[in-house]
C-alpha cells in the first residue's frame, strides 16, 4: 500500500510541474498532455513501469551480472554478497580502491558519465533492425511531452539498465553511486521529452536539453539518427551524430514503422515481426534500414 500512495504522489507531483512548465514555455504548438488521445496509453505505461518494470529490469541486470561474473572465474558467494550491497567483489580490488578514494560527488558524476557513454552506444544499437521494433514503440508518440518519456517496451528498460549497470558494476562502483545516480537519470529523460524549447544557451554542448532530444525524436527526415545520448550530448559532438539547429521539429513517431496504438498491441508488436527471411526481402524490395 506505501508503494502505491508514493507513485500516486510521484505521478501528481510530475503532472501538477510538468503541466506548468509546458504551459508557460510552450516549445510547439500541441495540447496539454491530458487532453491528448493516446494519453492512457502513457499512464499504463507508468503503471506498469512503477509495478513490474522495475523488478524486471532488476531481475535482468543480476542475471547479467551473474553470467558475466561465472564466466570471469567469480564465485556464487562474490555474486551473492554483491546482491545484498556487501561491497561490489565482482571488480578487481585495485579499481574498488581507485574508485572509492575519488570523493563522493565525483564517483557520481564519473559513474553518470560512464552509464551514459554505454547508454549512448545502446541506443544507437536500439536504432537498428531488430532492436529498433522494441525501440520503435518509445518513438511511437505522434505528440511528443513529459509524458511520453514513460512509453517505453519493459524489454527495451531492461537491456539498456543492463548495458549501463553492467560496466560500472565491474568498474567498482559503490552501489551507493547507483542510489544516486538512477534518481538523476530519471527525472532527466522525463524533462528531455518536456514540450518545451529549453537550449540553456553554452550549456546545450555540456548537458542533454529538450530541444536537443526533440530532435532525436522527430520524424522529420534531418533528425533521423541523431542526438543518441541520454545526458552527455558530448558523446555526439565526438562520434558524429549532433544535430541542433535553432528551430524546433513539429513531426514526431516512428516514421513507416507501423507501431499500434494502445498499450498491450505495443507490447506485444515487436514479437509480430516477419520472419528474418521475409524481412530481409521486404528490406531489400522497400527502403533503407529501419524507415525512421
Amino acid at each position: 500500500m506505501e508503494h502505491v500512495v508514493t507513485v500516486i504522489v510521484e505521478l501528481a507531483v510530475l503532472a501538477t510541474a510538468f503541466t506548468v512548465v509546458e504551459r508557460l514555455f510552450r516549445g510547439v504548438q500541441a495540447p496539454d498532455w491530458f487532453r491528448r488521445p493516446d494519453a492512457k496509453t502513457d499512464l499504463g505505461y507508468y503503471v506498469l513501469t512503477s509495478f513490474m518494470s522495475r523488478g524486471f529490469e532488476a531481475a535482468v541486470v543480476f542475471a547479467v551480472v551473474a553470467a558475466v561474473a561465472l564466466l570471469g572465474g567469480a564465485s556464487l558467494a562474490e555474486i551473492d554478497r554483491w546482491l545484498a550491497n556487501d561491497g561490489v567483489a565482482l571488480a578487481p580490488e585495485f579499481m574498488r580502491d581507485a574508485v572509492s578514494s575519488l570523493p563522493f560527488a565525483l564517483q557520481v558524476l564519473v559513474g553518470l558519465a560512464v552509464a551514459d557513454f554505454t547508454f549512448y552506444w545502446g541506443h544507437r544499437l536500439f536504432h537498428v533492425k531488430p532492436l529498433w521494433y522494441l525501440h520503435a514503440v518509445h518513438h511511437s508518440p505522434p505528440t511528443l511531452d513529459w509524458l511520453s518519456a514513460v512509453r517505453s517496451h519493459p524489454i527495451d528498460d531492461a537491456i539498456m539498465a543492463a548495458i549501463q549497470t553492467v560496466p560500472l558494476l565491474f568498474l567498482g562502483f559503490d552501489p551507493a553511486v547507483f542510489v544516486a545516480i538512477t534518481p538523476i537519470i530519471a527525472v532527466w529523460s522525463v524533462l528531455s521529452h518536456a514540450n518545451v524549447a529549453w537550449d540553456m544557451g553554452p550549456l546545450k554542448y555540456a548537458i542533454l536539453t529538450p530541444r536537443f532530444h526533440r530532435w532525436h525524436h522527430t520524424s522529420e527526415e534531418e533528425g533521423i539518427d541523431k542526438n543518441f545520448a541520454g545526458l552527455f550530448p558530448i558523446w555526439d559532438i565526438a562520434f558524429g551524430t549532433w544535430y541542433m539547429p535553432d528551430s524546433l521539429p513539429t513531426r514526431f513517431g516512428p516514421g513507416e514503422t507501423p507501431v499500434p496504438a494502445g498499450l498491450w498491441r505495443q507490447l506485444l508488436y515487436p514479437f509480430r515481426q516477419p520472419r528474418p527471411g521475409e524481412a530481409l526481402a521486404r528490406d531489400i524490395v522497400g527502403a533503407g534500414s529501419r524507415g525512421a
